[in-house]
């Protein structure tokens, strides 16, 4: 069957605004470790994917996966071992007090859960989000989206602030953090002038959807201080940044001498199954359940906690962590040579194995080059290389392979993007 004949067989039945990658969509119909193969044999270098964190397919993930559910599956509302000793695992990975976990199936469900949590706790309505941030698809998050589009408006108890970014601020680190903690502390203000006061402030400390800025040191504490002072509480979402992603810590509000309220997890945890949480502490959790009798039918079931610890422990087995580390500093010096032979790259900026690469028309004025990085992710897909782009203005390059990545996948990767970028 041809691509052409699926697709119009999908627009049929699930409608053609239903998102695909590239001008080309690719039928892929298999995955192994850090590649994906079409219906037609090809290996695409898959340089985009975090959701499969440990690699596609892992066989250890799948035969934890395949063993539970041959013996059991069922929902939390029964005692089950399985359960109870991942939900220990995963929280020993987290510094006190955050050592509680409510199970949900996706990332849109945990985000909503913690924003609900978060009103309850502080009894405030309001919530502060980054200006290009995507935290889930339910009404409450589709409200507070400003990177997508959506028909729900912009929600009147909420308020969106700039994150900056180094890169294109004007002024000394410190100037620049000034600035952007002022605006914090003016959407605050606002929300308490509205009467709503602030709930949470949800944000990736990674701040992915945005590109990766460069962050003046100290903004991220302030930040936190400012939101606690008003009587908020920090959720920071690391279904980007966490799981080794960062390299040099698990989770990625870890590169930051702070401590979040709630934390939010999704896609990596379950590599490719569907598997989400909150982690926040005993006390909040226990509070919160006396008052709002929650769970989740499918979230936490003991296929899902099978799952869960083969990916915790592959990750500690095989050492992916150190991996992300290793790999992604070979990989960035590798990018910063290729911006020194071609000019359309403005800026390399990452941690572990997640870079952005962010391409401009020119240097001095960093005029967004974003019909040219729609031109390189297309061609890179042609030479059997995945990777995707991101940011306002569509320009820049996202970078962000399973962790099982390895120096030869590297090196295939900078060749590819080499030659791209030489035949613009």
């Amino acid at each position: 069957m041809s691509e052409s004949t699926l697709l119009q067989r999908r627009h049929q039945v699930m409608g053609d605004a239903s998102p695909l990658f590239y001008d080309e969509p690719l039928e892929l119909v298999k995955g192994e470790g850090v590649w994906l193969i079409d219906a037609a044999g090809k290996r695409y270098l898959d340089c985009y994917n975090n959701v499969p964190c440990v690699g596609h397919c892992h066989p250890k993930v799948v035969a934890a996966m395949a063993e539970q559910a041959a013996t059991l599956n069922i929902h939390t509302r029964y005692l089950n071992e399985r359960v109870v000793r991942y939900a220990e695992s995963l929280t020993a990975t987290f510094a006190e007090p955050l050592d509680s976990l409510m199970f949900t199936c996706t990332g849109s469900e945990a985000n909503e859960l913690a924003l609900r949590m978060a009103r309850f706790a502080t009894g405030n309505k309001g919530v502060i989000v980054s200006d290009y941030n995507y935290h889930g698809n339910t009404t409450t998050l589709a409200a507070v989206t400003t990177a997508l589009p959506s028909s729900e408006p912009f929600s009147m108890h909420a308020r969106a602030v700039p994150i900056p970014c180094l890169y294109h601020a004007d002024g000394t680190p410190e100037q620049v953090a000034d600035r952007y903690v002022a605006k914090v502390a003016e959407a605050i203000a606002e929300l308490q002038a509205a009467g709503v006061g602030l709930a949470a402030m949800l944000i990736d400390t990674l701040f992915a959807n945005e590109g990766i800025p460069r962050l003046p040191a100290g903004y991220l504490e302030r930040v936190a201080k400012l939101v606690r002072e008003a009587g908020g509480l920090l959720i920071t979402d690391e279904v980007q940044s966490g799981f080794a992603r960062t390299g040099d810590h698990l989770w990625g509000h870890q590169s930051h001498p702070l401590v979040p309220d709630i934390v939010t997890l999704g896609k990596p945890m379950g590599n490719g199954f569907p598997l989400a949480g909150v982690v926040t502490s005993r006390e909040r959790v226990e509070t919160f359940g006396r008052s709002n009798m929650y769970f989740n039918t499918f979230g936490g079931s003991p296929v899902a906690a099978a799952v869960g610890q083969a990916v915790l422990d592959v990750i500690t087995e095989e050492d992916l962590q150190g991996n992300a580390r290793r790999q992604g500093a070979k990989l960035n010096a590798e990018l910063h040579r290729l911006a020194e032979r071609h000019s359309i790259i403005g800026d390399v900026r990452g941690q572990g194995l997640f870079f952005a690469v962010e391409l401009v028309r020119d240097r001095s004025s960093r005029e967004p080059a974003g019909l040219e990085a729609r031109r390189i992710v297309n061609s890179m897909r042609q030479r059997g290389v995945l990777i995707s782009k991101i940011g306002g203005d569509d320009n820049i390059l996202k970078i962000r392979p399973p962790l099982v990545f390895e120096a030869e996948h590297g090196e295939l990767f900078i060749d590819t993007l080499d030659q791209v970028l030489s035949e613009l």
